[in-house]
């Protein structure tokens, strides 16, 4: 049991360092030399005993990325907040882990550098935050803050792609340290045209609502 714990807690350790590298440099610019190097002690070795190539180690980035949004996105559906508000909470929490995950920068940097250069559809945690933002927008209709005209994919889809755009200009122009706010704008602009007549004096509050997460149990 202590050698398996050894080896999960090493494969953790490159994981990181991966992740950390890859962000930094991108898959190309990467090396597994820096890797190494930037995983404090470990030999190439020990490296290639857990993952055969970049490529599969570039993917389990991927997949820990995968992992960490889908677990936010299962903790803000256990709130007792809207459907509306949960979309929110969605894309500011998406958001932070951005700026403070150097894991969730790393997958998704990956997974757009992998559509680009290599024409391959790895729509890894995109098309999972569509997917969830569609289920919200269908619950939001049905509890009446969103227009019922709305075609609950096309918004979820434009709530996905506006993100993805506003994080990364804010990236380009202001290293995400705006971030927050350009979120926040997006919503100012945004809830004017989907909110229903009756929730159309709730937008200040429902820009307001974000996650706080439960601290990490001992």
């Amino acid at each position: 049991m202590a050698k398996q714990a050894r080896a999960v807690a090493t494969r953790e350790q490159i994981v990181v360092a991966a992740a950390a590298t890859f962000d930094r440099f991108g898959f190309h610019g990467a090396s597994l030399g820096q890797i190494v190097e930037a995983s404090s002690g470990l030999t190439k070795g020990a490296l290639y005993f857990h993952f055969k190539s970049k490529e599969e180690l570039a993917q389990a980035v991927v997949e820990r990325q995968h992992e960490i949004s889908i677990t936010a996105v299962e903790g803000i559906s256990s709130t007792r907040a809207s459907a509306l508000e949960q979309i929110v909470m969605l894309c500011h929490e998406m958001g932070r882990q951005i700026v403070e995950d150097p894991i969730v920068r790393a997958g998704i940097r990956l997974t757009l550098e992998f559509s680009v250069s290599t024409g391959l559809e790895r729509p890894g945690p995109y098309q999972d935050w569509i997917n969830a933002c569609r289920r919200l927008v269908e619950t939001a209709i049905t509890e009446g803050d969103l227009l019922s005209t709305i075609e609950p994919q096309e918004l979820a889809r434009f709530v996905i792609s506006s993100f993805t755009g506003v994080q990364m200009v804010s990236n380009v122009l202001d290293r995400r340290v705006d971030l927050e706010q350009r979120i926040d704008q997006m919503w100012q602009f945004l809830l004017e045209g989907i909110l229903t007549p009756t929730c159309a004096g709730t937008s200040e509050r429902i820009r307001q609502a974000r996650w706080t997460r439960e601290p990490a149990s001992n």
